[in-house]
């Protein structure tokens, strides 16, 4: 057997499985997957396929950890805030298993990077929370030919899905287009229920670990979708439009997404030097507002077309939100709204 006697032990449950046994174990000991985003949906997804004994694990991710993501991400603690999410979950979760391996990037997933590292895993894992990610996650997994596991979440509400399994449908079969801009707020503006992406993170492992084993019946073609507060379920069916033909990445997906605006960007060391220079908006929450804050007038993205008369105009003005993606909605908001200052985005936000 190629186990150890400890590995034995640690998959002792599924070596009783005949569906899994011998041959199944080896299959995910010797499989690649790599999980995009170790946030809501990273967090349950890496602790499943850890468990399960998946022997390669990559793990990509920018971000850091924030008192905020302890409600619902369950790898970290407050020990943990301020350190990449990768670092910590890799240091995690080879606590828990210590017989596999851990591959970590605690960069940006971009247009330059995502097929070079795609083209190294067995299987990619989105995790994302926002939709130019979704959409360069669906590309890059075409071009190099891999089956993409999908899942969101919305307040109470998931999906899982299956893309480009065996050349199936992809996520541009189901949503050829995306959602207008300003019309999907994020979790952070409209908040997400604690139990929802550890029950949909689970569902999103569910389909990793059979694709590997080759077990039961992959959700490719289906969307799954689950409400958490009545735990009603559906899958609806959709087919693969051979129209969708994937030659190359977009150079900026939130262009296609609706998001990106041709606006100049400050960094926060270069806006605190210069302050008084600015007139700063923060379009935040009220509760990151009170939790922190470099003042300015304060007006949440989801009012600010009916308040936006309250921006002072005698200065150039900085606008500024979490991590610059809420910011650069309201910069291309103002621009419609035909405001005639200059509008600058806090390049990565602040919190």
């Amino acid at each position: 057997m190629a186990f150890s006697i400890e590995e034995q032990k640690q998959y002792s449950r599924h070596l009783m499985l005949d569906e899994i046994g011998i041959q199944g174990q080896l299959k995910l000991k010797k499989a690649r997957v790599l999980v995009v985003g170790a946030g809501g949906l990273g967090c349950p997804v890496l602790q499943i396929i850890a468990a399960a004994g998946v022997g390669t694990i990559g793990i990509i991710d920018d971000d850091k950890v924030e008192q905020s993501n302890l409600q619902r991400q369950l790898l970290y603690t407050h020990q943990d805030i301020g350190n990449y999410k990768v670092e910590v979950a890799a240091k995690r979760l080879g606590e828990l298993n210590p017989y596999i391996h851990f591959e970590t990037y605690s960069e940006l997933l971009t247009h330059v990077n995502a097929e070079v590292l795609f083209a190294k895993y067995d299987i990619i894992v989105d995790g994302s929370d926002n939709f130019p990610t979704r959409y360069l996650v669906n590309d890059a997994a075409i071009l190099v030919g891999k089956p993409l596991v999908f899942a969101s979440i919305f307040k109470f509400d998931g999906q899982v899905a299956v893309f480009n399994y065996k050349n199936g449908p992809t996520y541009r079969c189901l949503f050829p287009s995306s959602p207008e801009a300003f019309t999907m707020p994020s979790c952070s503006e409209i908040g997400v229920f604690s139990v929802l992406p550890g029950l949909i993170g689970a569902l999103q492992a569910n389909e990793v670990l059979k694709i590997i084993c080759g077990i039961g019946t992959v959700l490719s073609g289906k969307l799954l979708t689950l409400n958490a507060l009545s735990l009603e379920q559906q899958v609806f069916g959709f087919t693969k439009n051979e129209e969708n033909i994937i030659t190359g990445l977009e150079e900026d997906y939130g262009v296609f997404c609706g998001l990106s605006t041709n606006v100049d960007e400050i960094s926060l060391e270069v806006l605190k030097a210069n302050k008084e220079s600015y007139v700063l908006l923060d379009v935040r929450t009220k509760e990151e507002r009170t939790a922190f804050n470099i003042g300015g007038i304060h007006i949440p993205l989801n009012v600010l077309e009916q308040r936006f008369d309250e921006i002072k105009t005698d200065k150039e003005i900085v606008v500024y939100c979490k991590s610059g993606l809420r910011s650069k909605k309201a910069i291309r908001l103002l621009q419609e709204l035909e405001l005639k200052n200059v509008l600058i985005n806090l390049k990565g936000g602040c919190f």
